[in-house]
């Protein structure tokens, strides 16, 4: 499976998401902004912006999330960050807990190693644990294709990486209060043909500041246990945003 077919998949996905999507009332939609600033002068000068946007659509049997995400950083006159990610999934629900999902993600670091990295997955997921409307637990598994460029200046060979994979991944939410969410996000991927996994981990604190407006703190790893020639093998992110729910 090349990229032409990859890219075929990946529109596949969008078109599953799309009907169900656009069109519908928007007190069936949920979503948040996020945005983070950091600017130092002085003895050093430091410039670090992330920015974050995602939606929840849902419906009686589907469920549809986007995610998308930039970060970027420049300290002393020279970019030390540049990442963009876009992951779109789409949930048929055969009852409250049980669903089918259908995932794409596709992720741009100019730091990885990599020119680009993209997925395409399906399987089985359940809402095993719920408690309220905010706290629940999430487990899914299943499997697709990893389609990864490297960066063609640290390459040696074959400058890309194509295999199957199985994909498991979960996230928790406990509301801490009325006003307070913790969040743990985490995933791996693992290559069925190199054997190169690829975990990410997200945990967030958010409280709110004033009605829709909250502070988040969060901490986020990525471990590739196979990386590029002249990568580290774990990337870690510490930030501090504001983020807006509607």
């Amino acid at each position: 499976m090349g990229l032409p077919g990859l890219r075929s998949a990946v529109i596949i996905t969008l078109i599953a998401f799309a009907p169900q999507a656009f069109g519908q009332d928007s007190e069936n939609w949920k979503g948040e902004a996020e945005l983070g600033v950091l600017i130092t002068s002085g003895n050093t000068e430091e410039t670090n912006v992330k920015g974050r946007l995602g939606l929840v659509h849902e419906v009686e049997t589907w469920r549809n999330i986007g995610d998308f995400s930039a970060n970027y950083s420049k300290a002393e006159g020279e970019t030390t960050a540049e990442e963009y990610q876009a992951a779109l999934e789409t949930n048929y629900k055969f009852d409250e807990n049980q669903y089918w999902f259908l995932r794409g993600a596709y992720e741009n670091d100019r730091f990885s190693g990599y020119d680009f990295e993209s997925t395409l997955t399906t399987g089985y997921g359940n809402r095993v644990w719920t408690l309220g409307e905010r706290s629940f637990l999430d487990l899914s598994a299943g499997a697709g294709y990893r389609y990864n460029r490297l960066d063609t200046t640290n390459a040696e060979g074959e400058d890309t990486e194509k295999e199957a994979i199985a994909r498991l991944a979960g996230q928790f939410d406990y509301a801490l209060s009325e006003t307070a969410l913790f969040r743990q996000k985490l995933s791996s991927e693992i290559g069925l043909d190199e054997n190169n996994v690829i975990t990410q981990s997200e945990t967030s604190l958010q409280a709110t500041v004033v009605g829709n407006l909250s502070m988040k703190a969060a901490f986020r790893v990525k471990y590739v246990s196979d990386p590029p020639l002249g990568s580290e093998d774990t990337d870690t992110e510490t930030s501090l945003s504001l983020l807006y729910g509607f």
